[in-house]
């Protein structure tokens, strides 16, 4: 019996050493339902405003940021109310803003295909402060709320909360417009020779277009998020800068050079973990143990077989695959959308491997999570219920 005890108080000093780390701390098992502190203590009122700076306030603020979506929408309205009395048949220029423009001439009503364009810049800024209205409404209305009804009271618990209930629900979005686009195209389950096939794929289908542009107002709403503070520094905040960069590099060049039916595959690839990583965490915050076991296995394999295994086909694709686009479109030749010279090819290889680098070692925190758990079993039963509130209690005394 002592023996066991000491193995488990081992286990425990072990843990209690790496809590900090946000795939440790966010499934480490939190406060239970039967705490008196967390029970009984009331619950916080809406937290206040950050300090920004007035021409930052959207960001953090949805009635500001839902402002400044409304004046384009009123802009339109009002064009579209007047202009046929004052000039018939002139369009409408602030649809550009929040709808996609760049439609090729001469598609068809059946089939229309959309280029690249400079307004697609509008659109980003638009979608951008889109996303920061959805950001601080999930996480500080509706998931301070569904946190809330599972017994949080704390406001940095709530915070985390929020923030992965708002990461599952964009995910998950996203991977599931992600796998109906991919549906529709020639790379149908990763069939990565038709990445070069025809290059270059200039001329996207409207959904297309529209989600690649709406994921890069997302990673820039997200990079605004990591360069303002909006969420606490964790360990790996280096790393995650790191991955935010690589990110809008694949995004941006991917776009540029036409080849977002790649984007299409990395983003699938990237956004299915993150949902049933991010429900797990919720799982873990709302008590529920064993759904979020479950689930945190589920998204083991899903991150081995998205983030590793379809990733390094992507890479080989890259360069064994490479040379499979028409000869004629082997040159850089932007006005015609050809810009894959021989050297592109690493160009392209680069930052796919550095995205697989930073899922690597994320990938071996995961397995020293699990190696954990295999053997200290014991160790949930015997922790106390205050690890993992020591940051919360600090800032209540300091309150």
């Amino acid at each position: 019996m002592a023996r066991k005890r000491s193995a488990a108080a081992n286990g425990l000093k072990t843990i209690q050493t790496e809590k900090e780390h946000p795939i440790v701390s966010d499934l480490a098992p939190q406060t239970p339902f039967s705490d008196s502190s967390r029970s009984n203590s009331p619950a916080p009122g809406p937290p206040p405003a950050p300090n920004a700076s007035p021409f930052l306030r959207w960001v953090i603020i949805p009635s500001e940021s839902l402002k400044l979506l409304a004046i384009p929408l009123l802009l339109y309205a009002n064009w579209e109310v007047i202009t046929p009395h004052v000039a018939p048949g002139t369009p409408n220029p602030f649809t550009r803003l929040f709808l996609l423009s760049g439609r090729v001439d001469g598609s068809s009503k059946e089939d229309p295909r959309y280029q690249k364009t400079y307004w697609d810049l509008a659109f980003l800024a638009y979608y951008v402060v889109f996303f920061s209205l959805i950001r601080e409404t999930l996480t500080k209305i509706i998931g301070y709320r569904v946190g809330r009804y599972f017994g949080l009271r704390k406001l940095a618990k709530l915070d985390r909360f929020g923030e992965q209930f708002y990461c599952f629900v964009y995910m998950t979005v996203m991977g599931a417009w992600g796998y109906r686009i991919m549906g529709q195209l020639p790379t149908w389950w990763y069939s990565t020779e038709h990445f070069w096939i025809d290059y270059p794929h200039w001329a996207m289908k409207p959904e297309l277009k529209r989600y690649y542009l709406m994921h890069s107002a997302y990673w820039c709403q997200q990079l605004l998020v990591l360069v303002l503070g909006l969420e606490k520094p964790r360990k790996d905040y280096h790393v995650l800068v790191a991955h935010h960069f690589v990110t809008l590099w694949l995004i941006g060049w991917s776009y540029l050079i036409n080849l977002t039916l790649i984007g299409n595959a990395v983003y699938m690839s990237m956004d299915v973990p993150d949902a049933i990583f991010a429900l797990a965490k919720c799982l873990n915050y709302a008590q529920f143990h064993t759904a979020k076991n479950l689930v945190f296995a589920i998204m083991v394999i899903a991150w081995t077989y998205f983030r590793h295994y379809q990733n390094i086909m992507m890479q080989i694709s890259v360069v064994q695959e490479f040379d499979l686009m028409p000869a004629e479109s082997m040159q850089w030749n932007p006005p015609t959308g050809a810009w894959l010279v021989w050297w592109m090819k690493w160009q392209i290889f680069a930052p796919l491997f550095l995205l697989h680098c930073l899922n690597a070692f994320w990938y071996y925190l995961i397995m020293r999570v699990i190696y954990r758990a295999i053997t200290t079993a014991t160790v949930d039963d015997d922790r106390s219920d205050d690890e993992g509130d020591d940051e919360d209690d600090t800032a209540e005394k300091e309150d």
